[in-house]
């Protein structure tokens, strides 16, 4: 707050825009949350705009930030009367004495900003910003006698457009007015290193636990870890398959699969870590998602019987030319025939799985390891066709998500496809 509210001697901020990169429960909420109520109450900014990615986050922090005003007496007091707070469903915000506004605006409904001449504008959840997005909103500063620009994320994935802009632009010898704060490693940084984990998680023994920590390290595997955990950004490839338009225009929280679900599970070949996704059909669609992404192999078997067992999908597809293959006669020695998938199919659902996203037939949730890997996923040449690489990246999860895409796809003409339920059933007999 000291470095991004520091002010010139002529009075006017000394950053127009301020970045915090901080991994998650780390108090940025908190920080804008202050920052909020610094803009409507000591800054007297006739408009102040936040804006997430989700609604959820934008929806969340409009809640805190109202709780506060409502249990604060002299903050209340200067309220617009009745008007004060806007709670409808299409618009969150406050209006104060003298017409001032505070609005809150979530950029996956379709809420831009565009056309509001605003003073300060929050980008939080910064690691989906476009430059689309910052086309619409930075215009809205130009004609404010004293602007000022706040990002606020986790670590950037490979397709963060405006964060690498931001991050390259703080490297440089004459940044602008740029306050860039970010508490990341460095790439290649040792995960089991706790001087590490306190360095980049400045809550980690107030507010965040060692041991969550550690299970965090065991459940996510290095990589994500890396990124979520300890703000090692990822690179700025800026070859990724998917665009952050295409990827992002496809989540939908609200989504509800119908229908026999069907599961997919991959291994890279280094047998770092697991994935295991499910599909299903929507309207308009087929849903995917991350059931369990984990580091190692030996959870896997396991976690697809209990699995099996409760959900009974219609089928369990993977490549027995990657990692996976390696866990086909222990799956049989349950009775479990997977669906096997060739070369030419993994082509061919790779293909399907691009063609659906690219024409936004595909929803997903926003998991942090699936948008990793989707906004940071090359093309391997395969024949003709072209699958995901492997280099570098762990892309299991979207791995897995493009089988049980291709499975739900595929469902009618799918030939001796086991029922797993009937022949876990038949194991335990």
């Amino acid at each position: 707050m000291r470095v991004g509210l520091a002010e010139r001697a002529d009075g006017k901020w000394a950053n127009f825009e301020t970045a915090v990169w901080v991994g998650r429960q780390n108090g940025k909420g908190g920080v804008f949350e202050a920052l909020i109520l610094a803009k409507m109450f000591l800054f007297d900014d006739e408009l102040a705009i936040y804006t997430a990615h989700e609604f959820k986050t934008a929806n969340d922090t409009f809640r805190r930030v109202s709780s506060l005003v409502e249990n604060t007496p002299h903050l209340f007091s200067r309220l617009d009367g009745r008007y004060g707070i806007v709670k409808n469903p299409s618009e969150k915000g406050f209006n104060l004495e003298g017409g001032r506004r505070m609005r809150f605006i979530a950029r996956t409904s379709g809420g831009s900003g565009r056309g509001f001449s605003a003073d300060t504008v929050i980008f939080d959840e910064a690691f989906k910003l476009g430059a689309e997005m910052i086309a619409a909103l930075l215009p809205t500063l130009s004609a404010r006698r004293n602007p000022q620009v706040w990002y606020g994320s986790s670590a950037a994935l490979a397709t963060s457009e405006q964060m690498h802009l931001l991050n390259e632009r703080a490297r440089t010898p004459d940044p602008g007015r740029l306050a860039v704060l970010d508490w990341g490693c460095e790439p290649g940084v040792d995960v089991h290193d706790r001087d590490s984990w306190y360095a980049s998680n400045p809550a980690l023994g107030i507010r965040i636990d060692e041991e969550i920590v550690e299970a965090e390290l065991r459940a996510m595997g290095e990589a994500s870890f890396r990124r979520e955990r300890l703000g090692v950004h990822d690179a700025n490839t800026g070859e990724s398959v998917f665009t952050a338009a295409q990827w992002n225009r496809c989540q939908d929280i609200n989504s509800k699969a119908e229908g026999r679900l069907v599961f997919a599970v991959d291994v890279p070949f280094d047998r770092s870590a697991a994935a295991i996704a499910v599909a299903a059909s929507v309207d308009g669609g087929i849903f995917v998602e991350v059931i369990d992404h984990r580091e190692g192999t030996s959870w896997v078997v396991p976690r697809l019987r209990e699995l099996s067992k409760r959900w009974r999908p219609g089928a369990l597809l993977l490549d027995p030319g990657s990692g996976a293959g390696s866990l086909l006669r222990d799956l049989q020695d349950l009775r479990i025939e997977p669906r096997l998938i060739n070369t030419r199919e993994l082509g061919q659902a790779t293909g399907a799985f691009f063609d659906a996203v690219v024409a936004g037939r595909v929803r997903h949730l926003g998991q942090p390891e699936l948008d990793a890997a989707a906004l940071s996923a090359t093309r391997r040449p395969l024949g003709e066709a072209w699958t995901w690489s492997r280099k570098g990246v762990d892309v299991s999860p979207l791995v897995a998500c493009t089988l049980a895409h291709w499975g739900v796809s595929t469902r009618k003409r799918a030939v001796g496809v086991t029922n797993l339920a009937a022949a876990l059933e038949a194991a335990q007999t």
